[in-house]
């Protein structure tokens, strides 16, 4: 017999030999009908894989990451299946999961591929889905794998062989297809329900420009019909609401190729957005006893060779910047941390001294590959709304407990309630990645840990996200469509003030190391914008529109008044334009909607007798007339966040 201990902790006895299925069906019928594959000890297996001693097993369904893991990953193999029983002769590269479904990599040889074959590989797909064939697994010796790959003229198998040790290659079979593969797989095809191709791509083998160029095929599959027309009514959603497409309609930001790709143009709309943004977070730190300090967009190398960037990401930065100085090399600053380390040990500081807040709205600079380079979301210049705490390690977990605090007071006047909190430790099996002593690492992943317990946190754990020099507090915010962003992080860092030698004086008159607290609510000002852009599709909150109404006269006779009722406004600092084109009122009215203006003040003869003001609401219509006073009144309790 074997102790099979649960997720809640219960134990539960079985015979050596017992599958995940098993359990399952020892549990609950419908649990078993839904169990895609197991975790067991931490390493994800087929659910039908016989255990021999005692485990911790966690049962996976289509709600586990892991779960839909494995079916897309299975879904990958029946899309393969499909492909080699419509094109005889096709051979495969790989074919992973993706976060949103799976891709397989194809060498289709001379025949030509294109969209207008999704249709048939989908009914393929169905039709050998039906027959629910069983994902078999089989332990393969190298000599046996290579014969078999070199039997069918796979050369990408063959290479992938290569790289395998004797003794640990496996095969997975469905129906007729054969594939080299570790697994794990769902039990059968028949839990795949719906499936639907989503894009074709080239893809060069292995990554590298000069070996040959394979087909990559995107798709999506789920285990019901509505689960799909749901996604891909969200995909279709996300297109109306990318952040490129309104940006540019908003007039909010701009790429230039004259200025380098990757580097946003701040438009006078979105740098009033944006500013706003700025004001709204520094009255909030400066309520937290927060210091704003100012760094140079440079640094001499030797900073970030101390800080340990250099050696780190030095290889993936720009270039340094050599001066007429003979070994004089600066960086376009990558991070502000190392600024701020200096900023500390400007002079002595005391215990009484600490904490010390500095906090900076500092741009820096990372040169993301080309092809990485998607909108605002990911720049190669952006500013961070970045802080550095020092403080005593006696106060740690109190600091670190205010910033979560300010973090969440964030998201909540910016709409963002639904988020989870990742705990991101780093990798405990290959420590090479980090600076700094396990004691250090100890107490840092402690305190982030308590913190968040204490704050009472919906958290979840991931190995091998840690920042290089510390583990973090990472919060993972869903937009109004569910997709996952990571927003706002905070860092506990006991590297730095050692690397920097930072010290202070404490009460028996010794010297001793601070500890560093990194954070930063939004994470950076341009992906804050895309995500905020992309959740509210465009219609920020009325504080934060850079024009919250816009005054549309009837004809030029009520331009005047049009101009008295704007000056009122705007000495209530109420945001506002009027529409002098000579338009008709609809054509107006269905511009402002277009632009997502938030209120429409139309004047006509009536309006301007009665000092009155025709009131229409952007995606609401008509509220009615009112006095300049009464609609002044509504928008600035509207705009009291």
């Amino acid at each position: 017999m074997i102790n099979i201990t649960l997720p809640d902790g219960s134990v539960r006895f079985y015979e050596s030999g017992v599958t995940a299925h098993d359990i399952a069906l020892s549990i609950s019928e419908g649990l078993a009908r839904n169990v895609l594959a197991a975790e067991v000890n931490g390493e994800v297996w087929d659910s039908s894989r016989r255990i021999e001693s005692d485990s911790s097993v966690k049962l996976l369904t289509w709600n586990d990451n892991a779960g839909k893991s494995t079916f897309w990953h299975s879904s990958a193999h029946l899309m393969a299946e499909a492909l080699e029983a419509l094109y005889p002769g096709t051979k495969f590269g790989i074919g992973p999961a993706i976060e949103t479904g799976f891709y397989y990599d194809v060498d289709f040889g001379d025949r030509e591929f294109s969209s207008d074959d999704f249709k048939a590989i989908e009914s393929k797909m169905l039709e050998l889905a039906k027959q629910k064939e069983v994902f078999e697994r089989t332990a393969v010796s190298k000599d046996d794998a290579l014969a078999y790959f070199e039997e069918k003229g796979d050369e990408y198998k063959l290479d992938l062989l290569e790289g395998l040790e004797d003794g640990k290659i496996t095969f997975y079979k469905q129906g007729a297809f054969t594939d080299l593969c570790r697994g794990p797989h769902i039990p059968h095809t028949g839990f795949i329900k719906a499936v639907k191709l989503m894009n074709v791509a080239g893809a060069y083998w292995r990554g590298d420009e000069t070996k040959k160029q394979l087909t990559r095929i995107y798709g999506v599959t789920y285990p019901k019909q509505s689960e799909l027309t749901e996604y891909l009514h969200m995909i279709e959603e996300a297109k109306k609401r990318d952040h490129r497409k309104l940006g540019k309609e908003l007039e909010l930001f701009a790429f230039s190729e004259k200025v380098g790709a990757g580097l946003p143009l701040w438009l006078p709309k979105g740098t009033a957005l944006r500013e706003r943004l700025v004001q709204f977070l520094t009255k909030a730190q400066s309520k937290s006893g927060y210091e704003q300090v100012i760094t140079p967009h440079i640094g001499h190398k030797n900073l970030y060779i101390t800080s340990g960037h250099w050696d780190k990401y030095g290889k993936d930065a720009f270039q340094s910047i050599k001066t007429p100085q003979e070994g004089e090399e600066f960086l376009l600053k990558p991070m502000n941390c190392p600024h701020h380390c200096e900023i500390y040990k400007v002079k002595p500081r005391s215990y009484k001294d600490l904490p010390l807040r500095f906090a900076e709205f500092g741009t820096v600079y990372r040169y993301e590959q080309s092809g990485e380079l998607h909108g605002l979301t990911r720049v190669r210049g952006f500013t961070q709304d970045d802080a550095h705490l020092f403080c005593r390690p006696d106060q740690v977990k109190e600091e670190f407990k205010k910033v979560i605090d300010l973090v969440l007071y964030v998201f909540k006047s910016l709409g963002f309630n639904d988020y989870i909190a990742q705990v991101s430790l780093r990798d405990p099996e290959n420590k090479t990645k980090y600076i700094g002593s396990d004691e250090n690492w100890k107490l840092a992943e402690s305190a982030i840990i308590e913190a968040a317990d204490e704050k009472g946190l919906p958290t979840v754990v991931e190995y091998g996200e840690a920042a290089f020099y510390g583990p973090k507090l990472d919060f993972m915010v869903k937009d109004a469509l569910g997709r996952k962003w990571q927003l706002g992080t905070i860092q506990v860092d006991y590297n730095l003030p050692e690397r920097f030698e930072l010290e202070y004086t404490g009460s028996d008159n010794q010297k001793h190391r601070p500890v560093m607290i990194h954070r930063a609510p939004f994470g950076s000002l341009e992906r804050f914008v895309a995500v905020l852009i992309e959740h509210c599709a465009g219609n920020f909150p009325l504080w934060l529109s850079p024009e919250q109404f816009i005054i549309l006269p009837i004809s030029e006779k009520y331009e005047d008044y049009a101009k008295k009722v704007l000056d009122e406004l705007n000495n209530s600092d109420i945001r506002g334009l009027i529409d002098f084109r000579d338009e008709k009122i609809g054509r107006k009215i269905r511009d402002a909607e277009v632009k997502k203006l938030p209120y429409m003040l139309i004047i006509g003869e009536k309006e301007m007798a009665d000092g009155k003001l025709a009131v229409r609401k952007h995606g609401a219509g008509d509220l009615g007339e009112m006095t300049i006073q009464e609609f002044g009144e509504l928008l600035i309790k509207e705009i009291t966040i």
